[in-house]
């Protein structure tokens, strides 16, 4: 059994278009920063090479704006808990610095986030979203 744990958490309220860029952008922001979960490169019987995969299953999880606020400042506040999050700031940017901009001025209780990206110990991750429905 894995002893750390990936979990995405999308905004309940997010349209699907949104919803599956939100999921493909903290996915990224996952992979990037936590290599270590990408298995290597390999190939199948003819030959062919497939790019390594995450070895982690990535349960997709839906929770209201208010629980998305809670969420992120608990896993923040937990030992080994990494949070990815995008956030209608980042959604509505043309450029990641104009994201960065409006970002640096924009009080804590005023984003509004579209999904979480958490990693970390199992149960840690088990305790902050184990009552939160898989997305459908």
């Amino acid at each position: 059994m894995l002893t750390n744990k990936m979990v995405v958490v999308i905004a309940a309220e997010a349209p699907v278009g949104v919803a599956l860029n939100t999921a493909a952008l903290l996915g990224v922001a996952l992979g990037d920063h936590h290599q270590d979960v990408v298995g290597p490169d390999t190939e199948d019987a003819s030959g062919n090479p497939h790019t390594g995969m995450c070895a982690h299953p990535i349960p997709v999880l839906r929770a209201s704006a208010e629980q998305l606020h809670d969420l992120r400042a608990q896993a923040a506040a937990r030992d080994g808990v990494t949070v990815h999050d995008m956030h209608q700031i980042a959604q509505r940017a043309r450029t990641y610095e104009q994201m960065s901009a409006t970002l640096s001025g924009t009080k804590a209780e005023d984003v509004e986030y579209l999904g979480l990206g958490l990693y970390g110990p199992r149960s840690a991750v088990d305790s902050l979203t184990g009552a939160l429905a898989l997305y459908r």
